[in-house]
Order: structure tokens, then C-alpha cells, then sequence
């Protein structure tokens, strides 16, 4: 198989082909997303799969925050675009953990250092994020983190 960045052209190409507007556009953004981080900094470079991955994580995120922001707004039809565009996204991001998942996760984290306090939150966090690895957003880590420390 090839890295995701050709899996992500390829599809590109495939719903080019089949004349699919919403994956087509969904698609390009990402990439110029990709290209862009992949310009970002000193010298260009080629991104690895996991700061692709990185990249389509914000974005997905960028796509729910629309949508929520929209339908606070009252603009059902520009939320529905986002929540669209996002669940293509989702596609390429690996499955996201369950509560439970995330709170056995965190729990194993934070027993194998040993953390215990509000006052080693951010090391126990650098902790439960490796831990989970990009598998749940931030919020909810932190969350159960939080939970766990008090």
C-alpha cells in the first residue's frame, strides 16, 4: 500500500472520476492542508504518515466546530456541508476510543508513572496522550485525566 498522502490523491482521482463534488472538494482541502504544513517551517519536506495524520485530525476538527458553530448560528444548510465534509475526513482517522476505552487507557497510563495529583497533570497528560495516540481528541483525555488525578 502507499503512504496515506497517495492514498489521499488517489481517492482524489477516483472521485474526480466519478464526479463526487462534496469528496472532490473535501479531498482538496486536505491535501492543500498537507502541502501546506508540509511548506511550513525552514525547508520543505515530505511529511511522514503520522503528521499526515496530524493534519487531517485538525481539519476533521476544524469541520465539527463549523458545524456546531452553524447550527448555534442557524444555518442548517452550512452545517450539514461541514458535518459532510468531516465524516470524509473521518475516512483516513483511525476509529475513535469508546469512554470506557479511553478511561482504561488513562487509568494504565497513569499507574505505570505512577502520577497521582492535580499538581503532575502535565506530565500524566503527555503520559495519556502517547498512551491513546490520537485514537480521542484532547478534550475528552484530558477530561478523564482530570477525573482520575482529583
Amino acid at each position: 500500500m502507499g503512504t496515506l498522502k497517495d492514498r489521499l490523491n488517489d481517492d482524489l482521482h477516483a472521485a474526480m472520476k466519478a464526479r463526487d463534488e462534496l469528496t472532490t472538494s473535501t479531498l482538496r482541502m486536505a491535501l492543500s492542508a498537507v502541502r501546506n504544513a508540509e511548506v511550513a517551517g525552514d525547508e520543505a519536506r515530505e511529511l511522514a504518515d503520522d503528521e499526515v495524520l496530524a493534519v487531517l485530525t485538525r481539519e476533521a476538527k476544524k469541520r465539527r466546530e463549523a458545524a456546531t458553530a452553524f447550527t448555534g448560528a442557524g444555518r442548517a444548510d452550512q452545517a450539514a456541508k461541514e458535518t459532510a465534509e468531516g465524516e470524509v475526513l473521518d475516512r483516513y482517522l483511525p476509529k475513535q476510543l469508546t469512554d470506557a476505552e479511553i478511561a482504561e487507557i488513562v487509568g494504565q497510563a497513569l499507574a505505570a508513572g505512577g502520577f497521582s495529583g492535580k499538581a503532575q497533570m502535565g506530565p500524566a497528560m503527555k503520559a495519556a496522550q502517547a498512551a491513546v495516540a490520537g485514537r480521542a481528541e484532547g478534550g475528552r483525555v484530558a477530561a478523564e485525566v482530570r477525573r482520575r488525578l482529583s
